[in-house]
């Protein structure tokens, strides 16, 4: 997504970009004390911000049958998790939100995303809510799927897209400000789209060292059309999401879905 901006084939004029690469637990921390002027966050952890981020309609990670999934190596059946000890990728991941809304019987078992497979295969959590790659490389170790948020959520909201990621923009740069930086996010993607050749490279020096034909199956999993405008459809299942939550007092407030 952000390929165009950071080889400098897209400009926005006026603005100096710097990059900061983390992982999405620690951009929401940063998102909660409002350090960044434009960044990652999850759907969820928005919630949590206190209003202090407007919503960018471009940049969104939102999955088109597509989501986490919970994995294990002992468990057989999703009956079976009733009370069972789940790794999970951080509190304030999407993901964590949909184990709640939809598995709140759980144990939610906390770490860093990238140490879940170890942990189910070294028997210290009964499964594990997988993102990112170890969505398309858990059976390389051992690992099956138990549950698919991607599928749960198709037919929970009759074919919306689920929100995982979004980008945002802080209100205090003002809304002419947000409006040019989501333009310019938005030229950024439509470049790496058109440019895959060069763009997927790019984006495996991030990969945690996947191959590059698992790399480039992820990355056409959550960059789509959503992804250059989540337009209605988005900000309607993104409503939902909001309502699933509050109804079960998993959030403060229900962000604002209003689109820059």
């Amino acid at each position: 997504m952000f390929y165009g901006l950071a080889s400098g084939r897209v400009k926005i004029p006026g603005v100096v970009i710097e990059h900061v690469m983390a992982d999405i637990q620690t951009l929401n921390e940063r998102a909660l004390q409002a350090e960044l002027e434009v960044t990652a966050i999850s759907a969820h952890a928005l919630a949590h911000v206190g209003g202090k981020y407007w919503i960018m309609r471009t940049g969104a990670s939102m999955g088109e049958g597509y989501g986490p999934i919970i994995v294990s190596q002992k468990l057989s059946r999703p009956a079976e998790l009733v009370g069972k000890r789940i790794g999970t990728p951080g509190k304030w991941t999407t993901a964590n939100l949909l184990l709640k809304i939809f598995h709140p019987e759980v144990q939610n078992v906390d770490m860093p995303f990238d140490h879940i497979i170890a942990a189910v295969q070294a028997g210290e959590v009964d499964a594990g809510l997988l993102i990112h790659e170890g969505q398309i490389n858990y059976q390389q170790f051992g690992l099956h799927k138990l549950v698919d948020y991607g599928e749960i959520w198709r037919a929970h909201s009759g074919g919306l897209p689920l929100p995982l990621g979004l980008d945002v923009v802080r209100r205090d740069l003002g809304e002419e400000m947000a409006r040019r930086l989501s333009q310019g996010l938005r030229d950024s993607i439509a470049y790496g789209y058109q440019h895959q050749e060069e763009a997927i490279p790019y984006a495996l020096q991030f990969g945690r060292g996947i191959d590059e034909k698992l790399g480039e199956k992820f990355v056409k999993m959550y960059v789509n059309e959503v992804t250059i405008d989540m337009g209605e459809r988005g900000q309607r299942a993104l409503a939902l999401l909001y309502d699933l939550a509050d109804q079960r007092k998993l959030i403060p407030t229900k962000p604002e879905v209003v689109l820059y």
